[in-house]
């Protein structure tokens, strides 16, 4: 009966550790929508530790995690990413990265949604060189919206 119980409290205590830690790196996994005086839905984020955005959205109804990233100048998405969400690669064309220029494959993404805000038609890049689990949501998703920074926190406003 001891060792069970200190199986069920390693068990709960991994659990509680392993969601604290996915919390530290996407504080925004679960984006809340409201309504502003204007009638623009607003989606307030939190930076993480590292002092970037990171948010969980979809794309074209799929689950995704983005990267906010103004110096992007498209949505990029892992090779991965893009085979597990069913998207289509296009032209190949060369993109200058903080790692050089490195091949892309252009696509077009119906949807990006994050919260209540909804995006359509946007142009998106996969890049098969990139090795992280998140999309970076570049300027050609990020000019749609309208967006502020206040110390740690960045509103999206649509």
């Amino acid at each position: 009966m001891f060792v069970i119980a200190w199986g069920i409290l390693l068990i709960l205590l991994v659990s509680f550790f392993s969601d604290w830690l996915s919390d530290q790196e996407n504080p925004n996994q679960r984006p809340v929508s409201e309504s502003n005086a204007t009638g623009q839905i607003e989606v307030v984020l939190q930076a993480n530790r590292q002092h970037h955005y990171v948010v969980n959205g979809t794309i074209n109804n799929k689950n995704v995690a983005f990267l906010l990233d103004t110096g992007a100048t498209d949505v990029v998405i892992p090779q991965l990413i893009a085979e597990r969400i069913g998207l289509n690669s296009g032209r190949k064309s060369y993109a200058n990265t903080a790692n050089g220029p490195v091949a892309v494959y252009s696509t077009q993404l119906e949807s990006v949604t994050i919260g209540k805000i909804q995006l359509k038609d946007i142009k998106a890049s996969i890049n098969p060189s990139m090795d992280i689990d998140g999309v970076l949501l570049g300027m050609s998703a990020l000019r749609q919206i309208e967006f502020t920074q206040r110390g740690n926190t960045l509103i999206l406003k649509q």
